[in-house]
């Protein structure tokens, strides 16, 4: 995989273990058909006293820059065209664990619905003598089953949060490395930061970029993957039912006006042929 020469100060500090930012480097296989197609980006594991928040640094500074682009077109013009160049990162979602009990929540959206879903699902793990040293960390390896997948991490408690990236959470330490079986989806740790205490002020669970999930459909693992399942069947799903509830107009990427049933047509093709490539999700019992 592809080699990172990034230099982070790894200042950690020892007292205080939580408000702390934690960068790491997502190497994943979107298509299980195209191995050598290895997609990078980078994530952020952010640790406060009641909850952690774990996002796409990438997708967070492409949507703040075309957030602010939208809202100086929309001034000055009065509408808003957004260059498809603009969104960058695919991991659109963000991870929500709350502390104590690490209450875990997916918040997502799927075509026009935005949702937060509850996962209750226990990981068990199996801590094992092996130790090894990743960056400035003495590390001890752990393993588990999660989502359809065999995961091995490795784990530090030199750094004493029982915290990780995506949902992964239950160790005696912060999770430094992380990959499945297959090696499809690897995290690892580049750096770790104080975060202000501005950055601590402005922290919200419920903020996702410029996405407000305050209004969002909540439900539970089961009632996602169905909700999940028949969306990916069925990819134009959400926008009937958006387009049912007003009046939109089409338009083609000429910008001339095209009916609505030829808009739709058009627009289930393109996305089942995508999601066609994209068949290697980190939690693969969804497609089970």
């Amino acid at each position: 995989m592809k080699k990172y020469l990034i230099l982070f100060s790894f200042a950690f500090a020892f007292g205080n273990a939580q408000n702390q930012r934690f960068s790491y480097v997502y190497q994943f296989v979107p298509d299980s058909t195209n191995q050598a197609d290895i997609k990078s980006e980078m994530m952020i594991l952010e640790v406060l006293p009641k909850f952690s928040k774990f996002y796409s640094e990438d997708v967070f500074k492409s949507d703040s820059i075309m957030n602010a682009y939208m809202e100086k077109e929309l001034r000055t013009t009065g509408s808003i065209n957004i260059k498809s160049d603009m969104r960058k990162g695919t991991f659109r979602h963000v991870v929500i664990k709350e502390t104590p009990n690490y209450n875990t929540f997916l918040f997502t959206r799927i075509g026009q619905t935005e949702l937060k879903v509850s996962d209750g699902r226990k990981m068990i793990w199996n801590i094992q003598s092996e130790k090894q040293i990743f960056g400035e960390f003495n590390t001890q390896k752990a393993t588990t089953e999660f989502a359809g997948r065999k995961w091995t991490a490795w784990f530090t408690t030199e750094i004493p949060i029982q915290d990780g990236p995506y949902k992964f959470h239950g160790l005696p330490g912060l999770i430094v490395k992380l990959e499945d079986q297959t090696k499809s989806h690897v995290f690892e740790l580049k750096g770790v930061k104080n975060l202000t205490a501005t950055e601590i002020k402005n922290m919200d669970p419920n903020k996702n970029f410029i996405f407000n999930f305050r209004e969002h459909l909540e439900m539970d693992q089961l009632k996602f993957k169905k909700f999940f399942l028949d969306n990916r069947n069925d990819p134009n799903k959400s926008i009937r039912i958006s387009m049912n509830q007003s009046e939109t107009k089409m338009f083609d990427k000429d910008g001339k006006p095209i009916e609505t049933s030829q808009f739709l047509r058009d627009r289930e093709k393109q996305q089942k042929e995508k999601l066609a490539k994209d068949n290697n999700f980190i939690e693969l019992d969804l497609l089970k």
